[in-house]
């Protein structure tokens, strides 16, 4: 007797596992398709014009241009520049990055665009200040976090030469693209 109720025992735990698996797989599958089913929220792109300003005496004698189209929500870098090679240790060479390079995240929010910028502009000493044996390399880095109103140039962050009675601004203009 023990032996029947075993087996119709196990007969209907397999049965039961065999009614339910296929059922929660098919709930599974709906779940899975609705979500996919779902229409997508299009986020809204923006193209950022950064303009970094070379300014000595209050008169602005240089401007470089740069641009990126980013959606709300993502971040993306454009760089720009050259790689040198230096020696480091004896024989050894290594590659420094000069140029420019900008990273930037964008961010829709109620009052305006909230934009997170990190840059880095490095560029060669003017001859007499660098050494003869390895080249001599100027620096600059802004970082800065704010919200502007897309169409209005807004100034990232400026920085003074200090060889110099230049001033260097990063300024930023974001304008929703259609």
């Amino acid at each position: 007797m023990n032996r029947k109720v075993a087996v119709g025992f196990a007969t209907l735990l397999v049965i039961s596992f065999c009614w339910s698996t296929p059922l929660s797989y098919a709930q599974e599958q709906a779940s899975v398709k609705t979500a996919m089913d779902a229409p997508e929220k299009s986020a809204s792109a923006y193209r950022l014009d950064f303009t970094l300003n070379e300014i000595e005496d209050g008169k602005k004698i240089n401007a470089r241009q740069y641009s990126i189209d980013l959606n709300a929500g993502d971040a993306n870098d454009l760089k720009i520049g050259t790689r040198v090679p230096v020696e480091g240790k004896q024989g050894e060479m290594q590659y420094i990055d000069v140029g420019t390079r900008i990273w930037s995240r964008v961010k829709e929010t109620a009052n305006g665009v909230a934009l997170e910028v990190r840059s880095e502009i490095s560029n060669f000493a003017s001859p007499d200040q660098a050494s003869h044996s390895m080249p001599l390399l100027r620096q600059m880095q802004i970082n800065a976090s704010t919200v502007t109103i897309p169409g209005r140039p807004t100034v990232i962050g400026s920085v003074d030469d200090p060889n110099s009675r230049r001033q260097f601004q990063l300024e930023v203009t974001a304008t929703k693209l259609k």
